[in-house]
C-alpha cells in the first residue's frame, strides 16, 4: 500500500546535503544552462512535451512544488521518476488509496524491543524527491498530512518536529476525469502547488516515433544519466535569487493578481501566495531563456500554470464549460503589460531593463 523507506533516516538531524559553502557558486546563465542540460536529458525519456518538462523545471528550480493533472497513461510518473534520476536526488513513491493513513505518509512511532523505547519511524515523506500518485484517491485527513511538509519543510508527529531533507520536491499526480472514489483537494491544498502541468496527447507523429524508439531500443524505458546533484539544484535555486524583476513587472504581477480578485467570473480569487509563485516561476523561464532579468513575456508564460488551480470559477460556468485556464488566459490578454527595454542584451552586468516611454500598450 505504501512504499517503504530503504535507508535508515535521522529525521532529527539537518538534511541539509552540505553547508551553503560547499555548494558550487553559479551565475543564473549557468545554472540556466544546466538545467537546459537536465530537461534535454529527460526529454529521451518523455517525449515530445518539451513545454511540460520546462514547466516542472521551473517549479522545481523556484522551490516550489507541482501538480500534473492529466488523463491516465501520459507519463506523469516517468516524468517524476525521471526528474528524480537526472538531478541526482532520492526518490520515493507513495500509491495514494482511500485506506492510506497520515501515518503511512509522515511516519509514525513504535516500540523497539531491543532497547524498550519508542522509537520515530520515518514515512516515505523524508526523502528528496515524493512522487505523490493519483493524490486525489485519499481522504482529506491523509492529504492534510501534506500540508505542513509542502509549505514549511517540515513534519510535526508525537509532538516533535522533523526536518525533511533538502531539497524537499512533491510531485503529484491526479486524474481530472475520474471522480469515483476520489476526494476533491481542497483549496489550502492546491494553493500549496506552485504550479499545475497538463501534459495531453502526443501528435500522431510523435507518438509513432515513441512506439518505433521503443522498439528499437528492446528495453522498456532508454537509461537516463544523472547529471546533477542535490547540491547542484541548491546553487541553482540560489542563482535564481540573482534574477532581477523591475519594479513595473512587480506592479503588472500584482495587477493580474488583483484582476483575478475582481472578475465577474471567478468568486475567489488568487491569494498572495499566487503572486509569489507568479514572480519565481517567471524568474526560473528568463534563468533557463539565458537571462538574469524578467520581462513581460516570463511573467505571461506562467501565469496560467501558477495562477489558474488558484481561482474557484462562480458555478454557473461549469455548466457553459469554461475552465479557469480559459479564464486566466482572457486575464493575462486584458491586463496591460509595461513595455522594457533591455538596456545591453545579452549582457550580464547590466540591469535588466529600463521602462520606455509612456504610449500605446
Amino acid at each position: 500500500m505504501t512504499a517503504v523507506p530503504q535507508a535508515p533516516v535521522d529525521p532529527g538531524a539537518d538534511h541539509a546535503p552540505d553547508s551553503p559553502a560547499d555548494r558550487p557558486a553559479l551565475t543564473p546563465q549557468q545554472a540556466g544552462k544546466r538545467a537546459n542540460a537536465v530537461v534535454a536529458e529527460i526529454e529521451r525519456a518523455v517525449v515530445g512535451k518539451p513545454e511540460a518538462l520546462r514547466l516542472v523545471m521551473f517549479g522545481v528550480l523556484a522551490g516550489g512544488h507541482v501538480l500534473i493533472e492529466d488523463l491516465p497513461g501520459l507519463g506523469k510518473t516517468l516524468l517524476a521518476r525521471s526528474f528524480a534520476t537526472t538531478l541526482g536526488l532520492d526518490f520515493r513513491r507513495i500509491q495514494f488509496t482511500p485506506d492510506l493513513l497520515p501515518s503511512d505518509v509522515s511516519g509514525a512511532p513504535f516500540y523497539d524491543r531491543s532497547s524498550g523505547e519508542m522509537v520515530f519511524r520515518p514515512g516515505p515523506l523524508f526523502t528528496q524527491l515524493l512522487l505523490a500518485d493519483e493524490i486525489n484517491r485519499t481522504p482529506p485527513k491523509t492529504q492534510a498530512a501534506l500540508l505542513e511538509a509542502m509549505a514549511e519543510g517540515q513534519v510535526s508527529v508525537d509532538g516533535a518536529t522533523r526536518r525533511l531533507p533538502e531539497p524537499f520536491v512533491v510531485i503529484a499526480t491526479a486524474n481530472p476525469i475520474e471522480y469515483e472514489g476520489t476526494y476533491s483537494l481542497p483549496e489550502a491544498q492546491l494553493d500549496r502547488f506552485l504550479l499545475r502541468v497538463r501534459m495531453g496527447y502526443l501528435s500522431t507523429g510523435l507518438e509513432a516515433a515513441m512506439l518505433r524508439a521503443r522498439l528499437d531500443r528492446a528495453a522498456p524505458e532508454p537509461v537516463l544519466e544523472t547529471i546533477g546533484s542535490a547540491a547542484e539544484l541548491l546553487a541553482m535555486r540560489a542563482a535564481l535569487e540573482q534574477v532581477e524583476v523591475d519594479d513595473d513587472l512587480v506592479e503588472y504581477v500584482v495587477a493580474l493578481i488583483d484582476a483575478t480578485r475582481n472578475d465577474q467570473q471567478i468568486q475567489v480569487g488568487a491569494s498572495p501566495r499566487g503572486g509569489l509563485a507568479l514572480v519565481q516561476l517567471a524568474r526560473a523561464r528568463a534563468m533557463l531563456e539565458g537571462r538574469d532579468f524578467l520581462t513581460p513575456e516570463d511573467v505571461k508564460a506562467v501565469a496560467v500554470p501558477a495562477l489558474a488551480h488558484r481561482i474557484t470559477l462562480k458555478p454557473e460556468l461549469w455548466v457553459r464549460q469554461i475552465e479557469a485556464d480559459d479564464v486566466l488566459a482572457r486575464l493575462v490578454a486584458s491586463v496591460p503589460a509595461p513595455r522594457t527595454l533591455p538596456r545591453a542584451a545579452g549582457s550580464a552586468d547590466t540591469r535588466s531593463s529600463d521602462r520606455l516611454p509612456d504610449g500605446p500598450r
